[in-house]
């Protein structure tokens, strides 16, 4: 049995569109730039793509590294590459960085062409709806018509799943994971402490904090610290971290003493250290708004009538921010439109965060699916 390998060394690339792209908030990008990077061949018939969408902190760099960073692994390098769930010597797979973003596909960071200046709180607002247009733009310059598959995890899911009602003649198969039809209102709730974090840093300056030369980094900090907890289950804290003291006694101060406090201390700091504020505020609000029975009054069934993919749905039992029973609204939709749909609850401890993570159930789940879609 071969080993599974890395897709090893990749390079990013970086395609411009001068098309106007018109926004579902009523705003408008006339030109704009996504940034994405490809794993294995694609095939001559251009019938074995598998567009991979991203989770909120997430980006294009989905596998191998770079040449002048060894230690900069894409962020599901344990899944894409050779021998892998999702295999490069079948699959051709593409991560793009959706629009809004800071790893170089056009964002409130980049500069503005009508004013030379940094976009910053004028950049529109986004939605998971406005980042399938501009991946269907950019499978159509890569002269793909159809994907074998679309997959991802969180926000990634909702995406993938969003494709399929937009464009359901172009997917074969959504493997959506770990995601929602719609946030609830406790998720809500968390994004807006998150976001008020942020707003209320007075080095967000109104999100123009590019002109001043700082960054709201206390405010990132807290965003990313309430973020990570929602991220994990209790009983992945409880094991990693328990109620473990750094100094082995109590010392009544606001500095740290539990080790769940380093924890969150430290992913905020680095977390602050290179995603950008606005990019946080602008995904987070893309979360909120994602629900595609609203048009259909609140109905999911109607609202997933369009798909004509086949689906795999999965989720994770200690998953408390996209709980099972929300992937199983979806399940339901689908079988209510008689679509073919697979659905795996995969027993894992870690929280939301099991998507990203190397658990044998998940991935031979995963596994014997992408084995199971053919490619001609």
């Amino acid at each position: 049995m071969t080993q599974p390998q890395s897709v090893g060394v990749v390079t990013p690339q970086r395609l411009r569109f001068t098309e106007p792209l018109a926004l579902r908030s009523g705003g408008r990008l006339d030109e704009y730039e996504l940034v994405y990077e490809t794993y294995g061949e694609l095939n001559a018939a251009r019938s074995n793509a598998v567009l991979v969408c991203h989770a909120l902190s997430g980006s294009h760099h989905v596998a191998g590294h770079y040449a002048d960073a060894p230690n900069n692994i894409g962020w599901w390098d344990n899944l894409v590459g050779p021998g892998k769930p999702l295999d490069t010597r079948k699959f051709f797979v593409i991560g793009v960085n959706n629009l809004g973003g800071c790893y170089g596909s056009t964002g409130p960071a980049s500069v503005n062409p009508a004013t030379g200046q940094p976009y910053g709180a004028e950049f529109p607002f986004v939605s998971v709806e406005d980042w399938v247009e501009s991946q269907a733009r950019l499978a159509d310059a890569l002269g793909i018509e159809r994907f074998a598959a679309i997959v991802g995890g969180s926000l990634g899911g909702m995406q993938a799943l969003s494709w399929t009602l937009l464009y359901p003649d172009r997917v074969g198969h959504a493997v959506v994971i770990a995601a929602s039809p719609k946030l609830s209102a406790e998720n809500i709730a968390f994004n807006e402490v998150a976001r008020q974090a942020i707003l209320t840093d007075p080095d967000f300056h109104g999100g123009n904090f590019y002109a001043h030369g700082v960054v709201p980094e206390r405010g990132l900090k807290l965003a990313r610290m309430v973020g990570h907890i929602t991220y994990l289950s209790d009983d992945a804290m409880a094991e990693k971290f328990g109620r473990s003291l750094r100094h082995g006694k109590q010392v009544f101060s606001y500095d740290v003493e539990f080790e769940i406090e380093s924890y969150l201390r430290y992913q905020g700091k680095k977390f602050a250290g290179y995603f950008d504020a606005n990019t946080y505020l602008l995904t987070t609000k893309a979360l909120d708004y994602f629900d595609p029975a609203f048009e259909h009054a609140g109905n999911l069934n109607a609202a997933l009538a369009a798909a004509q993919a086949d689906f795999l749905v999965v989720s994770f039992t200690t998953d408390w921010r996209f709980p099972p029973e929300r992937s199983r609204e979806i399940v339901s939709a689908l079988m209510h439109n008689r679509r073919h749909v697979s659905y795996a609850e995969v027993e894992c401890a870690a929280g939301h965060d099991s998507f990203l993570l190397d658990d044998a159930q998940y991935h031979g789940v995963l596994s014997a699916y992408f084995d199971r879609i053919e490619v001609r």
